[in-house]
């Protein structure tokens, strides 16, 4: 049982900082998804792949999975890059 650790991203579609101030720990899949045979739709039997937590630090995250004993990786976060104009640059 292997968990990521990880601070996600901003979707290019949203502009607001709300959802991603927190570090996720998501554990890593240990099944492959299969087609259900009546619905088709991808399943598997592995449940730990739904769990998602929500940290407010890093060092939180971290002392969760010591305190289990799970296995984790902490990801990097990604630095933003910040595009800064005037409104103004559209019209140039």
């Amino acid at each position: 049982m292997t968990a990521r650790i990880y601070k996600p991203s901003k979707h290019a579609m949203q502009s607001g900082q709300a959802k991603y101030q927190h570090w996720v720990l998501e554990f890593e899949p240990s099944d492959k998804k299969r087609p259900d045979a009546l619905m088709g739709w991808a399943g598997s039997h592995d449940t730990q792949s739904q769990v998602r937590l929500r940290f407010q630090t890093q060092e939180a995250a971290i002392a969760y999975a010591k305190r289990y004993g799970i296995d984790y990786v902490v990801m990097p976060e990604q630095p933003r890059n910040l595009k800064i104009q005037a409104y103004a640059d559209n019209f140039r």
